[in-house]
């Protein structure tokens, strides 16, 4: 059986980002079906309709990685109880130029990474909200809000809490289940 791709597009583009501990972590803990990738989103410019008439290279690569896809998830930091401005900025690029939209029927998942403990509610909710606009089945079940990021994690990255190593489990198993049903036979 094919594998099935999956962009990973992680919000927070510090080094030492808390969201991408996470994102690896999912990675690391996916079912042999999927292969998961990480995209980088932080060299997109900046979305402006009128850089469309000389598309940047990189808007293109990324537009093709997403339509290249099987799935796709969204691992996000909550900023000013949204998304970060780089994880919006790919959402805003993949989805144009009007008619283009390469989200279109990608089963997507969301995860957001938090110090605070709500967990990144907002910026959870603002990845759905553009998600229903653009045609991505979200993964409804589990919902998926980290908090106290800061505290699961040991001076080396890695994960110390076994409790939160089975949630990101099966949360990955159920966004298994998820992509398959979106599945061409």
């Amino acid at each position: 059986m094919k594998k099935k791709k999956i962009a990973v597009l992680v919000g927070s583009l510090r080094k030492a980002s808390l969201n991408l501990k996470v994102a690896k972590q999912l990675m690391r803990l996916a079912p042999d079906t999927l292969e998961l990738e990480q995209v980088n989103i932080g060299n997109l410019p900046m979305y402006n309709e009128d850089l469309e008439a000389n598309t940047p290279e990189s808007w293109v690569a990324f537009r093709n990685t997403i339509q290249d896809a099987d799935g796709v998830l969204f691992v996000t930091p909550e900023y000013n109880r949204t998304t970060s401005p780089a994880i919006k900025n790919a959402i805003d690029v993949a989805s144009r130029p009007w008619g283009k939209n390469v989200w279109n029927e990608k089963p997507g998942a969301v995860m957001s990474v938090s110090m605070s403990a709500l967990g990144g509610f907002g910026a959870n909710h603002a990845i759905r909200q553009a998600a229903a606009c653009l045609n991505i089945p979200m993964m409804q079940q589990p919902e998926a809000y980290i908090g106290n990021a800061h505290t699961l994690f040991d001076e080396n990255n890695n994960l110390t809490s076994t409790e939160t190593e089975t949630f990101l489990k099966n949360f990955m198993v159920a966004y298994e289940q998820w992509v398959n049903r979106f599945s061409v036979a």
